[in-house]
């Protein structure tokens, strides 16, 4: 079986980030952001979903995060696109419900070939110590372009901003988890009526 690893690198004159992913891993993470709360929330991915993520990004924090944040979005999603290749054999489609205590987030994504960002959530506060909230509909909006899926989010419960938002996290590891397994009884096939995605 082949297998589903890939690096990308992207550098601007804003950021400069380097993503490794292996869709079959076991969540190794390793991260250097420069964005603590960032990168606690890129280790549910990989810890949630068992997937591998080697993350290095160098931004212009002095400004403030949101070049980093919006970027490390494209480039994952870019990691993910070159990993899966024509996403022959995949489930394609996954979904999840995440509690932590008070809060609650279901996100549902398609490996539809067709970027779409449908993300519901109203944070109770602006930031989480000084990272914008808004910067992760930002991230998840880079994930979207660059993966080429379909992402809803919806955060259903809470109060607490950092129990929202790392609901969201959790499930989106355990949807992307779902989504990239590769399917027995689709081996070798494209999960379309089309013929592509």
């Amino acid at each position: 079986m082949a297998e589903r690893i890939a690096t990308v690198s992207r550098d601007t004159l804003e950021t400069q980030i380097k993503v490794s992913v292996n869709l079959d891993g076991q969540g190794h993470f390793v991260a250097e952001t420069g964005v603590p709360f960032l990168d606690h929330m890129l280790e549910q991915i990989a810890r949630h979903g068992l997937i591998d993520l080697d993350i290095h990004a160098k931004g212009d924090l002095h400004i403030d995060e949101h070049h980093t944040v919006e970027d490390l979005g494209i480039t994952l999603g870019q990691a993910f696109a070159k990993a899966l290749d024509d996403k022959r054999g995949i489930r394609r489609y996954g979904h999840a419900y995440v509690p932590l205590d008070e809060a609650l987030s279901r996100v549902v994504i398609d490996f539809s070939g067709r970027p779409g960002l449908f993300m519901d959530v109203e944070f109770t506060r602006a930031a989480i110590g000084r990272l914008d909230t808004q910067l992760f509909w930002e991230f998840f909006q880079g994930f979207v372009n660059h993966a080429q899926v379909t992402l809803h989010i919806d955060n259903l419960k809470g109060f607490n901003a950092h129990h929202q938002i790392e609901t969201i996290f959790k499930a989106f590891g355990r949807a992307l988890r779902m989504a990239v397994e590769r399917d027995s009884r689709m081996a070798g096939q494209m999960p379309s009526t089309k013929g592509s995605l």
